[in-house]
């Protein structure tokens, strides 16, 4: 339940058309729910499809993508390695990335051996992450919400390609809240429209979160009002 209204929550303060999905890292099968019936091109397939229903996958499932994989935590060696080198040789040439880049890529010191997807309200248990995807304007009340009482506002994570790595920054420690613009991989597998960016929260950062978020929300309600006021009042002063 508490979950739930977590969700809710989320939805209702930052307009949200689809619900937050949840990623569980797990040393073993989670009761109750059914294995995902095959593999996935990306590790982020398994994030669009977590939208609308609960499954798990152990982290075999994952290595169709080598750089997702390498990001989850899965060590650069054997075929995934091999193809993992390959890629990121093939974007150098092609200018997409440089020389170096690919070795100061975020990603797990250990991986899971098995991760749960779903909607965020159907968590029962404190999940490893969540994943909103939300529009810019809403992005930054997240951003807000993010950056409340913090020495230095705004001090939030943005990351752009690979957007898998949005992961591994939340639960490195350095910042419970991050923002992915993504990647042109994120774009074409999870197939989220050009006009959204996702926001990752660690899961334990959840509920604090949450509630940031409804007070920006309603404080940006307030002066959204005020900004309207002065518009009106120029233009009139201006007729």
């Amino acid at each position: 339940m508490k979950y739930q209204a977590v969700a809710a929550q989320l939805e209702q303060d930052l307009e949200l058309d689809t619900p937050p999905v949840h990623i569980s890292y797990l040393d073993t099968p989670p009761k109750g729910v059914p294995e995902h019936p095959g593999g996935a091109p990306s590790a982020c397939t398994f994030w669009a499809e977590g939208r609308t229903e609960s499954f798990y996958a152990p982290l075999a499932k994952h290595d169709a993508c080598e750089i997702g994989a390498y990001v989850m935590g899965m060590p650069p060696e054997g075929k995934v390695g091999e193809r993992l080198q390959e890629t990121l040789g093939m974007f150098e040439k092609i200018e997409y990335v440089g020389k170096g880049e690919a070795a100061v890529i975020p990603h797990n010191l250990t991986a899971p051996k098995f991760v749960q997807y779903g909607p965020l309200a159907e968590a029962s248990n404190p999940p490893t992450v969540a994943l909103i995807f939300t529009n810019p304007a809403n992005a930054m009340v997240a951003l807000e919400a993010a950056s409340r009482g913090k020495a230095h506002p705004f001090d939030v994570p943005v990351t752009g390609r690979p957007a898998c790595s949005v992961v591994p920054v939340v639960l490195s420690g350095k910042a419970p809240v991050a923002m992915t613009l993504g990647c042109a991989g994120f774009r074409q597998y999870t197939e989220v429209g050009k006009d959204k960016v996702m926001i990752a929260v660690r899961g334990d950062h959840l509920e604090k979160f949450a509630s940031d978020v409804h007070k920006i929300r309603e404080a940006n309600g307030m002066v959204d009002g005020e900004m309207a006021r002065r518009k009106a009042a120029w233009s009139a002063g201006s007729s």
